[in-house]
């Protein structure tokens, strides 16, 4: 199982953005079974129209929450709670609070893979692709 972050997805959805080639190849080739979670999507959404992608917003909603490329996990509230106890640990180095709940997931359901375009996924101790 393959974790899949926001700016993974962005880049996916997004033809002009620089890492679309090699982000969509890499969906393009793999096989294997993807997960993402409903912090993400809201993300990757909000990203999207808040960049001027109004027109594709629909587009990847569509996508994400049939579950067509990657499975959904919506966060439980004990799982929310551990994010914001990590978060309060790890801002100061940059992570997010949805970089807390994606280190959560990918822990609770044991993912050595993600394909993500933030340094703090090797920080998560997993290995990042593409």
């Amino acid at each position: 199982m393959i974790f899949v972050d926001t700016g993974a997805w962005f880049a996916r959805f997004v033809p002009g953005d620089p890492d679309h080639d090699r982000v969509k190849a890499w969906f393009d080739a793999n096989t294997r079974r993807l997960v993402t979670s409903d912090y993400c999507v809201d993300e990757t959404l909000t990203l999207l129209l808040v960049r001027g992608h109004r027109h594709r917003v629909v587009h990847a909603g569509d996508i994400l929450f049939n579950e067509s490329l990657a499975a959904l996990c919506f966060l439980t509230p004990s799982q929310i709670q551990r994010a914001w106890l990590l978060f309060q640990q790890r801002m100061t180095n940059g992570w997010s609070f949805t970089d807390c709940t994606s280190k959560i997931v990918i822990d609770d359901l044991g993912i050595g893979t993600a394909v993500a375009l933030d340094e703090h996924f090797r920080q998560f101790g997993v290995r990042v692709v593409p």
